[in-house]
């Protein structure tokens, strides 16, 4: 599949491998993937972030993630169902920090990959490569482009759609920045 990648979608992958080694992290997210489109520049996709102010909000959608990260992965909706079943998310991880240290349920470097050439992508971010493969197709577009990879950002549940559709950043949003630039 990554022979029909575009230049600046290649460059995204290859980014979020880079973010991921710079991290430290044993494996390729689907956050890892959202912060090298973040790093892009002169590409489709930097141009709708740039659009829609995300670039600018950069500091506040990295705080949303790692907000997410700290609780163990999950989402706002997550912790809203288990706030229904009684279960207060946030005393549960101040509890666990309390005993364990700040970040403790968040999915850090364990050294897995270190040394290695290659990092492998976890089951999600193959799932939003996978998407912009249906997300190219559905457009009727010939090459995988870095703005496929962030519509299928956005398409995606999880805590890096929700981070980023808290930050105005929706499909629909970034379908309407990609027609003004062809414009």
């Amino acid at each position: 599949m990554f022979e029909k990648f575009t230049k600046g979608a290649r460059a995204a992958v290859t980014g979020a491998v880079a973010v991921a080694e710079r991290e430290g992290a044993p494996e390729v997210t689907e956050e890892h993937l959202l912060l090298a489109l973040l790093d892009a520049e002169g590409t489709r996709a930097a141009f709708a972030l740039r659009a829609l102010g995300t670039t600018e909000r950069r500091a506040s959608l990295e705080a949303a993630l790692a907000a997410a990260r700290r609780r163990g992965g999950l989402s706002a909706v997550d912790v809203n169902a288990l706030a229904d079943l009684g279960i207060d998310v946030t005393r549960i991880v101040a509890r666990v920090e309390e005993t364990h240290g700040t970040g403790a349920l968040a999915a850090g470097p364990d050294g897995r990959g270190r040394g290695t050439k290659r990092r492998p992508f976890t089951r999600e971010s193959k799932k939003v490569l996978e998407q912009s493969l249906r997300v190219c197709l559905g457009r009727r577009e010939k090459a995988i482009g870095d703005e496929h990879l962030l519509l299928a950002l956005t398409a995606r549940p999880g805590i890096v759609s929700e981070a980023l559709a808290d930050h105005g950043v929706t499909y629909t949003a970034v379908e309407h920045a990609l027609g003004r630039a062809r414009s």
